[in-house]
């Protein structure tokens, strides 16, 4: 296994994600989309889910595709943004055809970041025109850390952000993942080292090796408030898998938040993982479907100390970015 070209989600041939961000209102969104419609299932495992037409995902469910993904901030404010992608995607032509109707699929998920210091005293609703300027920046290349979705995410300790990795694996096989960390937990220990930091990949996340201490007997205490939390994310292969084998891979790459953050999966947090299948390679034999869940939570426990290790300090921050970067 090695890293993809740019260590992006975006490795994975067909895809394309855009942001758009709004520094006064300290929140924004991300996009996932692609040249053509994708599989995707997803899977929850947080308390406190926020999301958008998620029902559809599931593999006994009629639709087989969707259009777009999205991922927000604005707690159920930023569900809208799924409205303005669908007006993106309308006027490009796309859909899911109904007669002689395009109904743009777009499912998606939100982060709660209603208190982080920014203004919200907005009069209309920002987030279907972010929504739609986040799908009409989709490209290949976007920015990590304080970005998007990310922009005002933050975690028990440290300033949170928007993060992205991949992986190539022996056979050719891409995989991605894409994830927004605004979690009740930590991504570090006390010593300020990543807890992904066993599956990193060269210094992709300063290279600081493993935390040095290790309490097992201390129980964590929240130190966001407990509405606060949530840490969506989305994986993503090019080797074709149909819903029901998505949402098993989903389910898999939950292994990699656990891994990332600690505590994961508290009644108050939202976490949330798609999976999405571009199906531009064979599907994968037995030892690649073995492997392939793996490589997912892997990649996405790297995501998430990359989207903390690239946050930026911002005026009036309520946190402060990771030692070493602000």
């Amino acid at each position: 296994m090695r890293i993809g070209a740019t260590n992006l989600i975006t490795d994975v041939p067909g895809l394309l994600v855009g942001n758009a961000t709004d520094a006064a209102l300290r929140s924004g969104v991300t996009v996932l989309t692609g040249d053509a419609p994708f599989a995707a299932g997803v899977h929850v495992m947080g308390g406190a889910p926020g999301t958008r037409e998620t029902d559809l995902l599931a593999p006994d469910k009629t639709v087989q595709a969707v259009d777009a993904l999205f991922l927000s901030g604005g707690s159920a404010f930023g569900l809208a943004a799924g409205d303005g992608v669908m007006e993106g995607l309308r006027a490009a032509g796309r859909g899911f055809q109904v007669g002689d109707i395009r109904v743009p699929i777009v499912p998606g998920a939100i982060v709660f970041d209603l208190l982080n210091g920014g203004r919200k005293d907005w009069q209309t609703n920002p987030y279907p025109a972010l929504g739609r300027r986040a799908y009409e920046a989709a490209a290949r290349d976007f920015d990590i850390g304080s970005a998007g979705a990310g922009t005002g995410a933050m975690t028990g300790r440290w300033k949170g952000g928007l993060g992205s990795a991949s992986a190539v694996m022996e056979s050719g096989i891409t995989v991605g993942a894409l994830v927004v960390v605004n979690a009740l937990g930590d991504a570090t220990a006390p010593d300020g080292r990543f807890w992904a930091a066993p599956w990193e990949l060269g210094d992709e996340f300063g290279a600081l090796g493993p935390p040095a201490q290790f309490a097992p007997q201390t129980e964590p205490r929240p130190v966001k408030q407990q509405r606060e939390a949530t840490t969506i994310a989305i994986v993503a292969t090019d080797a074709r898998l149909d819903k029901a084998a998505l949402t098993r891979l989903a389910t898999a790459a939950h292994d990699g938040m656990a891994r990332a953050l600690v505590p994961s999966h508290t009644p108050m947090d939202g976490d949330l993982v798609f999976a999405v299948s571009t199906g531009l390679r064979d599907a994968p034999g037995p030892e690649d479907g073995f492997a392939l869940g793996h490589v997912a939570a892997c990649c996405l426990a790297r995501a998430i100390a990359r989207g903390v290790y690239h946050a930026s300090p911002a005026p009036g921050d309520p946190q402060p970015c990771r030692i070493g970067r602000d």
